[in-house]
């Protein structure tokens, strides 16, 4: 699918806004290769620079320094006319749909081929296509208020193709979305990618989405790359703390210590074999304990056994283990060393 050459080139890229407390460097020094035909993922926490830096792709802000490279030119020295040829090259999708409220889902779709000077005929034949392939073609006469958030990505995706774009930006497309409608958002961008050899760069929060769908992720941290490579290798060894945060969650950042702390017996005395105990417990609770001493057995779909877990040191998070074992019924006692 991939080939190794650059569609667009990040080189040096600095972007300052002026405000009555100084500059801010939204971004500093930011050097990216993205490549024909690959989803590539910029991921960070909100405020590390990720939208910013996926408006000065495309120029809706103009840097303060460095160079944006499409196709091996530089967008800095084109003329307004190569520039605005450039600019159509790039689709672009955000997280509010961004769709015009006073025109029907027809007519979203054919207004940047209006201004770019196409027929209303032609215009019209290449709008109800993409809904085709966005799989809305039924509600062309349909208004935004009339959709769903999902049909409305669907209908803005659909738009932001209309002019044959080389590469589709979407800035935190499905963070207004809800998790089957995220899924079904992703899969769509996936297949045009391979259907149609459209580059997509997604910029979100959410590492569930880049490992969903996306090829390499750039890590943006406080305006800097933290860290760029395919998504298994990040995914796999995280090189960076923002990294190991992202990947991991809080607990990246937490020192969870166990040290002579208390231990607790957790018998199993008739229990269904399907029901995931310690994890419920772990997710519930939201901290880990330490398994020190397993032994149970799968009797006709019955747990029997026990096992002893080791709490952490902290003792509010001791306390919050101990509740939920009460509360949810489970057979347990603490334990001391002579006893194990």
């Amino acid at each position: 699918m991939q080939s190794a050459e650059p569609i667009i080139q990040l080189v040096g890229l600095g972007k300052e806004f002026r405000t009555a407390n100084g500059p801010i460097k939204a971004l500093d020094d930011i050097n990216l290769s993205i490549e024909q035909g690959e989803i590539f993922g910029i991921i960070g926490l909100s405020g590390a620079g990720k939208s910013t830096l996926v408006r000065c792709i495309n120029y809706l802000e103009i840097p303060t320094s460095g160079d944006v490279l499409f196709e091996n030119k530089s967008l800095a020295s084109m003329r307004p006319r190569e520039k605005r040829l450039a600019r159509q090259s790039m689709g672009m999708i955000f997280q509010q749909f961004n769709l015009l409220a006073q025109r029907n889902v027809l007519q979203n779709v054919c207004f940047p081929l209006e201004i770019a000077g196409v027929s209303k005929k032609e215009g019209m034949k290449r709008a109800m296509e993409l809904l085709e392939i966005v799989g809305l073609k039924e509600r062309a006469k349909a208004y935004p208020a009339q959709l769903s958030g999902g049909q409305k990505q669907r209908v803005a995706i659909a738009r932001a193709l209309a002019t044959n774009p080389k590469v589709l930006l979407c800035d935190e497309a499905t963070s207004a979305l809800d998790p089957n409608t995220t899924k079904s958002i992703l899969g769509l961008l996936k297949d045009i990618n391979r259907s149609m050899g459209v580059t997509v760069v997604v910029i979100t929060h959410e590492m569930t989405v880049i490992e969903a769908i996306c090829d390499r992720v750039a890590i943006i941290d406080q305006s800097h790359i933290a860290e760029v490579g395919s998504v298994r290798a990040i995914f796999s060894e995280p090189k960076s703390n923002i990294g190991r945060q992202l990947i991991l969650g809080e607990a990246a950042e937490q020192v969870i210590r166990f040290g002579g702390s208390r231990r607790v017996r957790i018998s199993f005395d008739g229990r269904s074999s399907f029901e995931p105990v310690l994890a419920n417990m772990i997710l519930a609770c939201k901290v880990p304990v330490n398994i020190m001493h397993a032994e149970t057995r799968d009797i006709s779909g019955t747990a029997m056994g026990q096992m002893v877990i080791q709490l952490p040191e902290d003792e509010v998070d001791q306390n919050r283990i101990l509740n939920y074992l009460k509360t949810a019924g489970i057979t347990h006692e603490e334990v001391k060393d002579h006893d194990l």
